[in-house]
């Protein structure tokens, strides 16, 4: 984390068994400091989940209200449960320097990116190498049952035709490769302009430095 510069919105996205999930948790492990965006959600809390930790639950009601309030950043409807990013946390994240990751599909980073903090998105899409190696990486973490894992796979060329969407897309052939070149990029995006508040103020102190010598 550091103040100065403004956070990240670090989008990750793929379809289930591409690898998202293990990358996330890996770029969490490389710097402490990202900080995983914790949504709100309507469904009811789970034995030993936390509110404000594992997810801010919400009433319905409360939950359309800060919709109507412009009060998330990307919102969906899943079932009879709503789930959504708050906006506020991550405005106080960006704003100390810290960055923020977002482990949605294709449709909440549209959301985030058409927002008014998209000016601060880098999003990143996972391929797998092969819809035959997606196929077995989701049969071998044994999660899933067949039918859940075909259901899977058909939503996957779907999920997989919003590619052109990204600011990078990455095939996932070999993990530890593939993190190398997300460290790559997340460092490089870190030092854009408009991750910079201070820049201006320092180019305006250079051109003053410049006519005094004049």
């Amino acid at each position: 984390m550091s103040k100065d510069r403004r956070g990240l919105l670090i989008i990750l996205s793929s379809p289930s068994g591409a690898g998202k999930s293990t990358l996330s948790r890996r770029l969490r492990d490389w710097d402490f400091s990202v900080r995983f965006s914790v949504s709100a959600t309507t469904r009811k809390p789970r034995p030993g989940e936390v509110d404000g930790e594992d997810y801010y639950f919400r009433s319905h009601d409360a939950f359309e209200a800060q919709i109507a309030a412009d009060e998330m950043l990307e919102h969906a409807r899943v079932f009879d449960n709503y789930y959504g990013s708050p906006k506020a946390p991550v405005e106080e994240a960006i704003a100390a320097g810290q960055d923020v990751l977002f482990d949605v599909d294709w449709q909440g980073g549209q959301q985030i990116r058409n927002s008014v903090l998209g000016k601060h998105v880098l999003s990143v899409f996972i391929l797998p190498p092969s819809m035959a190696e997606l196929e077995r990486r989701l049969i071998a973490r044994a999660q899933d049952a067949p039918d859940v894992i075909e259901a899977r796979m058909a939503k996957s060329r779907d999920e997989i035709s919003h590619w052109p969407e990204y600011d990078y897309v990455l095939i996932n052939d070999d993990l530890d490769k593939t993190f190398e070149q997300l460290k790559t990029i997340v460092t490089a995006e870190r030092m854009r302009i408009s991750q910079q508040p201070d820049l201006v103020a320092r180019v305006r102190q250079l051109n003053k430095e410049f006519e005094q010598r004049d």
